[in-house]
């Protein structure tokens, strides 16, 4: 089972990187102060977030699948 914490973590992450691309696609325009914020950081955000938040997630299903396996292995020892 997936634990909360990496959860909540696997979402505010996804949600990160979707909002910059959603801001990409959209074409919105970013400004802070009197500066405007150019597009490639939300690509380089989108990448890197997105790429962690697709880590995280398959990492924690691995362990997940690993947990199955160690029951099955504890069932069948069980039964000899």
């Amino acid at each position: 089972m997936i634990k909360p914490f990496t959860a909540i973590a696997v979402v505010l992450v996804a949600l990160i990187a979707f909002g910059h691309l959603l801001r990409v696609l959209a074409g919105w325009e970013l400004v802070i102060g009197a500066a405007v914020i150019p597009m490639w950081p939300s690509v380089l955000v989108f990448l890197v977030f997105g790429g962690l938040a697709i880590m995280v997630w398959r990492e924690s299903r691995r362990g997940m699948v690993q947990d199955i396996l160690e029951a099955v292995d504890r069932l069948k020892a069980d039964k000899m």
